[in-house]
Order: C-alpha cells, then sequence, then structure tokens
C-alpha cells in the first residue's frame, strides 16, 4: 500500500507540473499531424502494393504514426529529470521514505497518461483523413503504445541519470530513435523493404509493435504479430524499468 499511495503522489506532483505547460503536449503533437497531414496524401496511389491490407494506406500509416509518436514522445523526457537533478529536487526525494520506484513510476506514468491523450487525438483527427478501425482492437493498441513509451520513458531516464548533462543526452537518444524508427516500418510496410532489411528489422521490438497495432486495427485478432508485440514489448518494458530503476539507486549511493 505504501508504494501505491508514493506513486499516487509522484504522479499527481509530475502531471501537475506538466499540466502548468500544457502547451508543450500539443507542441509535442505537431510532427506527427504534419506527417498525417502533408506525407499520407502521397501514399494514395500505394493501396495495391504488398503490406496495404485492403487498399487503406491509412490503416497502415496510422498505427506506425501512432508507435512513431510514442517513441519520440518519450524520447527526450529524460531532459527535465537532467533539470530536477541539477536544481537537487530528485536528491531532496532520495532523502526521504518515498520508494525509489515510485519517484520512476511517477514519471513513467505521467509519460503514458500524456501519450495516450496525444494517441486518441491523433487517431480522432485521422477519422476524416479515411481511417477505419476495430474500436475493441485500438483499445488493446493503446496498451502496445503504453509498453512502447515506458520502453522510451525509462531508457531516457537511465541516461539522464547517467550522464546527468543535456549535451551527451541529446546524441544518444538521437541515435537510438533514428535506427530503431527507420528498422519499424512507420511509414510503410516491411514487405516492401529488401529482404536483409526485413531480416535485420527482426531484431528491432519495435516493428513488432508495428505489425501488432495494424493487425489490431483491422480487427484481425488472430495474428501472430500480436502476441508477438504484446510479449517483446511487454518483457523489455520491464526490463527497462528496472535499469532505470538501478540507475536511481546507484545515483544515491
Amino acid at each position: 500500500m505504501k508504494l501505491l499511495h508514493d506513486v499516487r503522489l509522484m504522479f499527481v506532483n509530475n502531471l501537475n507540473h506538466t499540466l502548468k505547460s500544457p502547451v508543450f503536449i500539443f507542441i509535442n503533437m505537431f510532427q506527427p499531424l504534419m506527417y498525417l497531414v502533408l506525407y499520407m496524401p502521397l501514399l494514395g496511389g500505394l493501396g495495391s502494393v504488398p503490406g496495404f491490407t485492403g487498399g487503406n494506406t491509412a490503416n497502415v500509416f496510422i498505427p506506425g504514426l501512432l508507435v512513431m509518436q510514442a517513441i519520440f514522445g518519450c524520447a527526450f523526457v529524460g531532459f527535465p529529470l537532467i533539470d530536477d537533478i541539477r536544481s537537487g529536487v530528485i536528491h531532496r526525494y532520495l532523502v526521504t521514505p518515498v520508494s525509489r520506484s515510485a519517484i520512476i513510476l511517477g514519471k513513467v506514468l505521467r509519460d503514458v497518461v500524456v501519450l495516450l491523450a496525444q494517441c486518441i487525438l491523433i487517431t480522432l483527427v485521422a477519422i476524416p483523413f479515411g481511417l477505419t478501425l476495430s474500436v475493441p482492437g485500438f483499445l488493446l493498441s493503446l496498451v502496445l503504445y503504453i509498453f512502447i513509451g515506458i520502453i522510451m520513458s525509462c531508457i531516457s531516464y537511465s541516461f539522464a541519470l547517467i550522464y546527468k548533462v543535456e549535451d551527451s543526452l541529446a546524441p544518444t537518444m538521437n541515435t537510438i530513435t533514428l535506427p530503431v524508427s527507420l528498422l519499424s516500418g512507420i511509414f510503410l510496410p516491411l514487405a516492401l523493404a529488401p529482404l536483409w532489411l526485413q531480416y535485420l528489422a527482426k531484431i528491432n521490438p519495435f516493428s513488432y509493435g508495428v505489425n501488432a497495432t495494424r493487425d489490431l486495427f483491422v480487427g484481425n485478432f488472430q495474428s501472430i504479430s500480436i502476441f508477438e508485440g504484446f510479449i517483446i514489448t511487454g518483457i523489455i518494458a520491464v526490463v527497462m524499468f528496472y535499469w532505470s530503476l538501478h540507475s536511481l539507486k546507484k545515483m544515491a549511493t
């Protein structure tokens, strides 16, 4: 019960801090909305090529776009943590009885709530652009976006706790996000890629998340991709959380 109490306190504190500047929540949506408005129409002639189920490019593009939002929207959350370290906020938390896990969980839960709000808004905006979806499938896909968001948030927090300076965190996260996004088949199905690129993408956990969400959006619940997406991203999310927790505990010693 103490852990839940501590998590609630840290979550509310972090969420209140975010809500003081809500404009950043919407600014973070600007890039995916520009892809939706300016890039997706370019795919209109690709409806008959492999990977575009039913000829609906929106049902292929939007799930990938939401994965991109989860990756990039949570990849740079470590910057405010560095500011908290520099100002002594984290050190003050560490000398209180609050659980170390709650410090990380409170931040991650805030990131997840913001991500879910953004994903839902982007999906609603995409409906007039031709998106059709299975409501149960979409709700399940939100869980996958949560897993991906947790992975990226925890990676960002871990490096922030290790580096403690923005100059090192920025290039590190950019180096991570670029290849994993390109190898996820976010913008175009990996079925269009050469075989060597398809094999390389198999080591990228986010490619399984993209495939799973595309099947969920069309209600293809029998697809093995869904099982693979949940298992792989779920396990990695847990591992990354414990890495960030270990980094926090190491900083406290």
